[in-house]
């Protein structure tokens, strides 16, 4: 069964939590501001969250249950699940007031939501017994005293731990948030100074309970640095097995297989990761940038599978990472490591067709921010001077003279503007050149980024016309260039010592990465030093086991391996480690990218009695508004601040439709209130029932409320995009900009999907 259908039964069997008096607005909580965010619609048990038990006072055997799922959930810091878990439990059974820690713990990242949901468990504190008045006490005074400093703070909450730990030993779960407390107080000011004894804290857990979802991701955090990851590598292997639902718990078993060099395990962690996150956003409805993690688990997961030769894969994934909707309320941050990692990946692999063919489309379109259209141009730059295109690289060294100028321009502007206020303001000398010096400052990383860039395209120039000496001196002037490709760069200038030295440097700390690698094999037969180079071409058959051999990067060793009597196939079979636990298919735990859900059909009637469908706008994309009907306000103005750009919609292939909770009768009442004398110039409809509100999840099934939603649908019925929150989205210039950028892209998987085995 589909988790949108679970979710949909479990909304059927929760239970309202007790309201406060004042009437909230429509779409807001009655519980307060803390309730308004956060996940409103109904959890249901996934099974894969931990074999964790934390036993809390409540007479309803599946709010425990779910009280369970939820710790696991915060073992696994998927926050967003574990406070809807939470929220399950007060559903079930309101004078829980452990359900409230949950929650608390659960806004780790958001503390105002945790301290407002800390004080509800207070208030219910009498109901709990004496061990959980302890686990709420210790919390409580972490996020309300504010008397004291957050060091102090976070101090007195270890012995808090420690205290309970003490008094109640079979407690497993307050030593595995102890350990927790120590990892996480490390990144706040407060050095660990024995691992060891934390370790030693997390195996007493591991003791009791072998597969501990919480202590298995602690450890491997606690040994992540210098050369201690592979003091992690039991944990490494059980991690993520230990919560297979749990997305980031694949992910951190990639921290220990990167640290220690090992990215083909690394890789295979972090597409685990993927498949889980990408199945759990379909079926749930939930946009990917709305998971803790997401984005860094697959940004990363494109930079392994560029190590281990996977590029196309890396490639596809980096093309759905900019494909994916943003939230202009949150940092969108898929879409700028998708761009970053698909430049990166055709630079490095010298795909300079792939790079150009790109230009013109929104893989690659022309990036708002200064820094990103500089990294932009010099690639598209670099990518037609490799390819021969004279004319269309000296466009792009142009554009970059270009933005050169107009930063320095901003710079002088910045420095005067700097200078005005703090004179305004009555600032002394000094100061005021401290300001116009701080102002300077800000601009210089985008002046240096482009400077090199503009002296790296000089060289190409320079290269292209055999003017060696300038092209070396153009080169001394560049900026970030790999050291794998600056060795290709020194033997086409005929410096073959320095090209040599290079490519060495490049493997000198790394030789598992297989680009660098394959570099050097190559640069030392060009060299003639043909020993040396069937020695790291064996090193390479080594790690060879993924690579694409289509790239340049390997077509171009065809000599060595002919020489060495092996096939056009020479790499060497796939070889599992033993010490990688048991690991699923991949193919079992979701897609390999993410692809639109597809959109809950409807039919409902317009003012008039006529029926609308879904089915209506079959071929062709449609914009739904969910709307709180006529009394609203905040709905009122979102229809009419949508209406006057209704036609750029409509110039650009996408209808408007608004969906009300009025009846049919009522719906006058919204007409009535538009701005422009004709009415609002697209279909006003009513769902009465909240049906379609319900299926869209735009509705808190916790209060049985309906929410505000926007939903784009494609012609083909996916929703590319949406937006459900206690109050209307109202920015309709940006979305229309957004709506264009994803109709740009196709809605379904492409045929190249490739899995690690």
């Amino acid at each position: 069964m589909k988790l949108f259908h679970l979710l949909s039964l479990a909304a059927m069997v929760v239970s309202g939590i007790r309201a406060a008096d004042a009437p909230p607005e429509p779409g807001h909580s009655m519980h307060g501001e803390a309730f308004n965010e956060g996940p409103r619609q109904a959890a249901v048990l996934l099974g894969g969250t931990g074999d964790v038990h934390f036993s809390v006072t409540t007479k309803s055997e599946m709010a425990q249950r779910f009280f369970d799922q939820g710790v696991g959930q915060i073992h696994g810091f998927w926050y967003f699940e574990a406070e809807r878990s939470f929220r399950q439990v007060a559903a079930l059974d309101a004078d829980c007031a452990m359900a409230y820690w949950g929650m608390a713990m659960a806004n780790v990242n958001n503390p105002k939501r945790a301290a407002d949901f800390i004080k509800q468990a207070t208030r219910r504190r009498d109901r709990a017994s004496h061990r959980e008045q302890l686990w709420i006490d210790s919390l409580a005074a972490y996020l309300t005293e504010k008397k004291t400093d957050e060091k102090q703070r976070r101090e007195e909450l270890v012995r808090a731990l420690e205290e309970l730990s003490f008094e109640f030993p079979d407690d497993i779960e307050a030593k595995a948030f102890l350990v927790l407390q120590h990892y996480d107080n490390k990144g706040h000011g407060i050095p660990i100074t024995a691992r060891k004894a934390v370790d030693a804290l997390a195996r007493e857990v591991l003791a009791a309970n072998p597969m501990h979802p919480g202590i298995h991701h602690y450890r491997i955090h606690l040994w992540n640095n210098g050369d201690g990851d592979k003091h992690a590598l039991d944990s490494a292997a059980l991690c993520g097995q230990s919560a297979p639902s749990i997305a980031h718990l694949w992910h951190m078993s990639g921290h220990t297989f990167s640290n220690l060099k090992r990215y083909t395990d690394a890789a295979w962690q972090q597409e685990a990761s993927a498949r889980v996150d990408h199945a759990y956003m379909i079926g749930a409805h939930i946009l990917p940038d709305q998971i803790h993690n997401f984005a860094h688990n697959n940004d990363w997961l494109v930079k392994n599978l560029g190590y281990v030769g996977r590029v196309h894969d890396g490639i596809e994934l980096a093309k759905n990472m900019i494909e994916l909707p943003r939230l202009p309320s949150r940092d969108s941050s898929s879409y700028a490591l998708g761009r970053e990692r698909l430049v990166d990946l055709l630079v490095k692999f010298e795909l300079w067709s792939d790079l150009t063919a790109l230009e013109g489309t929104m893989y690659l379109a022309p990036n708002e921010n200064p820094v990103a259209e500089v990294n932009r141009l010099r690639a598209l730059g670099v990518a037609y001077f490799n390819g021969g295109d004279r004319a269309r690289a000296e466009e792009k060294l142009t554009a970059l003279e270009t933005s050169l100028r107009k930063a320095r321009e901003e710079r002088v502007a910045a420095a005067d503007a700097a200078e005005q206020k703090a004179k305004a303001d009555k600032k002394s000398g000094d100061e005021i050149d401290r300001q116009m010096l701080a102002a300077l400052r800000r601009f210089a990383p985008r002046i240096d980024l482009t400077e090199g860039a503009i002296a790296e395209l000089r060289m190409y120039r320079a290269l292209a016309d055999s003017k060696i000496e300038e092209a070396k001196g153009e080169f001394g002037k560049t900026r970030d260039i790999s050291v794998d490709r600056q060795a290709r760069l020194w033997l086409e200038l005929g410096d073959k010592d320095k090209a040599g030295k290079l490519a060495r440097e490049a493997i000198g700390k790394d030789d598992q990465q297989v680009q660098p690698v394959a570099n050097l094999a190559w640069i030392l037969w060009q060299l003639g030093k043909k020993d040396e180079a069937r020695k790291i071409f064996g090193k390479l058959r080594d790690i060879s086991a993924r690579i694409d051999l289509d790239l340049p990067a390997f077509t171009r060793l065809a000599p060595i391996a002919s020489d060495l009597g092996l096939s056009a196939d020479w790499r060497a079979p796939q070889r599992v480690a033993a010490d990688t636990g048991t690991r699923p298919s991949l193919d079992a735990l979701g897609p390999f990218r993410w692809h639109p859900y597809e959109a809950p059909d409807w039919t409902l009637p317009d003012a008039e009695g006529k029926a609308h469908a879904l089915a209506d706008f079959a071929g062709k994309p449609v914009l739904v508004l969910f709307y709180l009907g006529h009394g609203c306000i905040r709905c009122v103005e979102q229809l009419n601040l949508f209406a006057p750009m209704a036609k750029d919609f409509a110039a650009a292939g996408i209808s408007m439709v608004a969906v009300s909770t009025d009846s049919a009768d009522a719906l006058h009442e919204t007409a009535a209130q538009s701005k422009d004398t004709a009415g609002f110039p697209f279909p006003i409809l009513a769902d009465e029932g909240l049906a379609a509100f319900k299926h869209y999840r735009a509705f808190d099934d916790f209060e049985h409320i309906p929410l505000h939603g926007a939903f784009l649908i494609d012609g083909a019925g996916r929703v590319r995009w949406q937006d459900i929150s206690f109050q209307p989205f109202r920015d309709p210039k940006w979305l229309l900009g957004e709506c264009k950028r994803l109709l740009s892209f196709p809605a379904t998987p492409t045929a190249h999907t490739a899995a690690a085995k």
